[in-house]
């Protein structure tokens, strides 16, 4: 984790959710590790892949050889095992002070997740979902893919140059490399990926805003 404090400035953030928001682990391996049960496949290679995409992606590099109108029909199924497992989903340590501090300045929430399982898991993190969301139903490609990056930016009427992402898986660290976008890898998962920088949560972040509106970042 970065020992030295950083300063970036930016007009926009867009926030990935898992992993950098809310810490979903125990039911992301639930839900999945019985997946891979289910398909005679090992529990610790699925849970290599699966971080940061959505389900049907990973499904895709886990089963090659099969049809995608499966896989797209197995991510309902998964999709809605994991909006009702919400059991020990919490808030990544410093989450609620960070989207307050983001209020009135501009952001997103940029997920691979849908409506119904991005509710939930904020929900049961106590976390007020941005006002701006790009969910799985807004894109018809998944991370590490940019669109979704690319489009949160593009409703925030910013550059994506001018964006600073946090994420912390490796898919979701490409898709916004790919995008153009600065990035601030939050927790283990990320230190591997080439973000800008990297700590261990959201209490190692302070955000300030200047006069013209740019948000301005304090990290590490």
């Amino acid at each position: 984790m970065t020992a030295t404090p950083t300063q970036l400035s930016a007009r926009a953030l867009l926030l990935d959710m898992d992993g950098t928001l809310v810490n979903s682990d125990a039911s992301v391996e639930r839900v999945w590790r019985r997946w891979a049960g289910r398909n005679g496949l090992d529990g610790d290679e699925v849970m290599r892949v699966v971080h940061g995409r959505q389900g049907y992606a990973s499904m895709a590099i886990l089963l090659p050889e099969r049809p995608m109108e499966q896989n797209y029909a197995d991510n309902v199924r998964l999709l809605a095992e994991e909006t009702a497992d919400t059991e020990g989903v919490v808030p990544i340590p410093g989450a609620p002070e960070f989207l307050a501090a983001l209020r009135g300045l501009p952001h997103a929430l940029v997920t691979s997740a849908d409506v119904a399982l991005s509710t939930a898991r904020m929900g049961a993190a106590g976390l007020a979902l941005p006002d701006v969301r790009v969910t799985a139903e807004s894109v018809g490609a998944s991370k590490p893919d940019p669109e979704g990056f690319l489009k949160g930016a593009a409703e925030l009427g910013v550059a994506p140059a001018d964006c600073v992402a946090f994420e912390d898986s490796g898919a979701g660290i490409a898709a916004a490399r790919a995008a153009g976008m600065r990035v601030v890898g939050i927790g283990p998962r990320a230190a591997a990926h080439g973000p800008d920088v990297v700590v261990a949560d959201l209490t190692r972040v302070r955000v300030d805003a200047a006069p013209d509106g740019t948000v301005l970042l304090r990290i590490g």
